[in-house]
């Protein structure tokens, strides 16, 4: 089983530096071609199904990429919504930085917080399609968090539209690639 993870494409927020979070954004042109390019990406793979966050942004990457691999869209799940960044929603990086260091306070959902779902997700994903290759369509923080658990350090960024690969093995959850590049084989 492997798990193709998607960060939605571009929005306008994402343009802007601001934070979104559970913010419902749309998509915007850019995002639109990023879904489509990162079909390019999973073309490689040989996926069952493709599943996403309830997000809007999340969705149409989702439905732009099912429809370029040739699948049904699946269904959302609400585990894999992105982190709330409470009073920090909206407001550009640089300055929910200086007023939350460390995205901390200000009602942002905490980090482990944000993992303990994604791995959640991870689990009823591989519970509902057991055996199955599935592209998951969700957020930045997410991917970015969860997958650092597996990768046994902190990724860096998750770009709009970028790919990361999880591959279950005997041992477990094996991360192989991510911002569409495979990770070096140690």
């Amino acid at each position: 089983m492997k798990l193709g993870f998607v960060r939605h494409g571009q929005t306008q927020w994402n343009l802007e530096g601001r934070l979104q979070g559970s913010s419902d954004i749309p998509l915007n042109d850019t995002g639109r071609e990023q879904a489509r390019q990162a079909v390019q990406v999973l073309g490689a793979g040989d996926w069952d199904v493709i599943v996403s966050s309830p997000l809007s942004r999340a969705r149409e990457t989702a439905q732009i990429i099912a429809e370029g691999l040739g699948l049904e869209l699946g269904p959302a799940y609400d585990l894999l919504i992105e982190r709330d960044y409470g009073q920090g929603e909206g407001v550009e990086e640089t300055a929910a930085a200086e007023r939350w260091p460390g995205k901390i306070g200000g009602g942002i959902e905490p980090l482990d917080s944000v993992v303990d779902r994604g791995l959640r997700a991870i689990e009823r994903i591989a519970a509902d399609y057991p055996d199955k290759n599935v592209a998951v369509v969700c957020h930045g923080t997410i991917i970015r968090y969860t997958l650092s658990h597996f990768a046994g350090h902190t990724l860096d960024t998750i770009r709009n539209g970028s790919v990361a690969l999880l591959e279950r093995e005997s041992t477990g959850w094996v991360l192989r690639m991510v911002n569409d590049e495979v990770l070096s084989q140690s």
